[in-house]
């Protein structure tokens, strides 16, 4: 099976994923937070986006709704992708976006322990019909951990890898379906410098193959590696000084 690889296409009349005027409040006991304030986010096919901010200045937070994991306020703004607000997606188109246009990486791996190196990657290839899908998943999650340099790992379980090969696997799991976008929440966060930086060529290597990549990190040296930069401040995006 050939591996679908997104395609540079920066004069598409729309961007393929944005944010407009996105607001998110949570409570926290009886105290509204507002952390989105009206958040405006523009990303084009084949771009490799950082969005740079201290913690707890929300970056998680637009990830998530990025992803469909969460959904702005009530009229507060949308989420749009390929040029459609996902806010009309539910239930089962909704979970088809969040599975196969989207792929998640986060600081913590969230590699499910009782499954083995390769049951973890090929894991979101079998949403559905499992007989159906089995077969491509396991094609796909095989191609892609020995390209990550894991092929002799398939059958340990995440306890059993450093950090470094635990988010080789998590990146793996999130390509395994070819999504058009990859969401990536502080790949690094969790790594020493040295192998957050092998991570970071990993990366750099996939979005060189034509995967568009929004990525959010605290660390301006790791958002130095992306082709853009916008930073996250008092709920909003905007260009960093």
């Amino acid at each position: 099976m050939a591996e679908r690889q997104p395609t540079h296409t920066h004069s598409d009349p729309h961007p393929l994923i944005e944010a407009r005027g996105v607001r998110k409040t949570y409570s926290f006991g009886a105290v509204p937070v507002e952390v989105l304030t009206g958040a405006d986010l523009t990303v084009q096919s084949g771009e490799w986006v950082a969005v740079l901010g201290s913690s707890g200045s929300g970056k998680s937070t637009l990830m998530h709704l990025l992803g469909g994991l969460d959904r702005p306020d009530k009229d507060g703004g949308e989420i749009r992708f390929d040029g459609q607000p996902i806010s009309v997606s539910h239930g089962k188109r909704l979970d088809g976006y969040r599975n196969k246009d989207i792929g998640f990486v986060f600081q913590f791996y969230h590699l499910l322990p009782e499954l083995s190196v390769f049951e973890n990657a090929m894991l979101p290839g079998m949403v559905g019909n499992w007989f159906t899908n089995r077969s491509k998943a396991r094609e796909s999650a095989s191609r892609l951990l020995d390209s990550f340099g894991l092929s002799h790992r398939l059958a340990h379980r995440p306890g059993q890898l450093s950090g470094g090969e635990r988010q080789r696997v998590a990146i793996a799991r999130a390509l395994v379906n070819s999504p058009r976008v990859l969401l990536a929440d502080e790949p690094t966060g969790n790594l020493d410098t040295k192998t957050g930086a092998g991570i970071l060529d990993l990366l750099a290597e996939r979005h060189a193959a034509g995967l568009t990549l929004i990525m959010v990190t605290h660390d301006p040296a790791v958002a130095a590696r992306a082709t853009r930069v916008v930073k996250l401040a008092n709920g909003r995006v905007v260009q960093p000084s």
